[in-house]
């Protein structure tokens, strides 16, 4: 043989070995493992978890204004000159105390002339009424004596009145504010001489998205915090639900009630709260099994070990958890550690989350 039939033949050996070793190789690792996975294809180690039942209190939280339980501006029907002031600004003061007397004089002397007026048409009809009984007066005159009687009796009523106006007294039990008017001074009617409030107890009126509007009941708690006080929760109850949703913010007024016996909580205050509304069950999972892609959430489920990806729709949150609306029940296997190493149809090995872990 020459020396090119040499090279020819040696080459043919060399690439028949190669595709000898090539396909062969081939050929016996085209086995598939049980269950239908590649034989060598790594299984993908997670940790699954079943979706849990657990109470959840629902909670809203807003901001809202402290009014007290009863308000008014004290002030005066007439004009007149301040004669006299009985009350100190800041102090406590009950129904009916006088807090400001007005000059009173010429409503006296017009009480004392209406008053005199009255008796002497009473004495005249009682002595008409007996000379009626012996036919010396007419049925008319005696009717006109008793209309005059009448009349001066309402002049009385009307005098009385006009004295009571002189006397400014407290509608209600509370607690009086800064006095604007001084001794000898000149109030006119609509003038605003102190201000009352009652603040046994106050209320708390704030606002809350009309999506929470079926849930809103009288009865549920509150608990409030106020910059004046930071360490301190004052606690009250819903006591009433406007029957109006505001078009604009589309949220409807909730007032709450709030004991305020030791009188820290003044009109006025800005408070940060807290609604607390009935407890109910949720299905919760960990945060970690959720995937967010776009406006969409999903977790995987093992299930004949591959890991399979479900769409689901979370509702309310807390620390840690997500509440889930719909997708997965409480029976399934949920990835909730390892989702970043896996995707639909991945093999995976699952752990679950009440077993310990195995040593490496």
């Amino acid at each position: 043989m020459n020396r090119n039939s040499i090279v020819a033949v040696a080459l043919a050996v060399v690439l028949g070995a190669g595709a000898w070793y090539y396909f062969g190789r081939s050929d016996s690792g085209s086995g598939q493992a049980p269950g239908g996975r590649p034989a060598g294809a790594r299984e993908v180690p997670v940790m699954t978890a079943q979706p849990k039942l657990k109470d959840f209190a629902l909670e809203v939280e807003a901001l809202g204004t402290v009014r007290a339980k009863e308000s008014v501006d004290i002030t005066a029907k007439i004009a007149d000159r301040v004669t006299a002031i009985r009350f100190e600004e800041g102090k406590q003061v009950s129904k009916g105390d006088v807090l400001v007397e007005l000059d009173n004089a010429e409503a006296l002397a017009d009480l004392a002339a209406a008053e005199a007026a009255e008796r002497d048409s009473r004495s005249q009809f009682k002595r008409s009424q007996e000379l009626f009984q012996t036919k010396a007066l007419s049925e008319a005159q005696l009717d006109q004596l008793e209309a005059t009687m009448l009349s001066n009796q309402a002049k009385v009523a009307a005098a009385r009145s006009r004295v009571k106006d002189r006397l400014i007294t407290a509608p209600f039990n509370g607690r009086v504010g800064l006095r604007n008017v001084s001794l000898g001074g000149l109030v006119s009617p609509g003038g605003v001489i102190t201000t009352l409030d009652d603040l046994s107890i106050v209320k708390l009126d704030f606002a809350v998205p009309e999506l929470f509007l079926s849930s809103l009941k009288p009865g549920l708690t509150v608990e409030a915090q106020s910059n004046a006080y930071p360490n301190t929760t004052f606690k009250g109850r819903v006591d009433s639900v406007d029957t109006r949703v505001d078009p604009t913010t589309r949220a409807v007024v909730v007032r709450a009630l709030i004991d305020n016996r030791d009188g820290r909580l003044r009109p006025g205050m800005f408070m940060t709260l807290r609604l607390v509304r009935s407890e109910g069950k949720a299905l919760m999972l960990p945060e970690t099994a959720i995937v967010p892609e776009d406006s969409k959430h999903f977790v995987f489920i093992v299930a004949d070990g591959r890991a399979q990806q479900r769409e689901v729709t979370i509702g309310r949150r807390r620390p840690g958890e997500v509440e889930i609306l719909k997708g997965v029940t409480d029976q399934d296997m949920v990835v909730i550690d390892g989702t970043l190493n896996v995707h639909n149809g991945t093999p995976v090995v699952s752990r679950s989350e009440a077993q310990p872990q195995a040593a490496s």
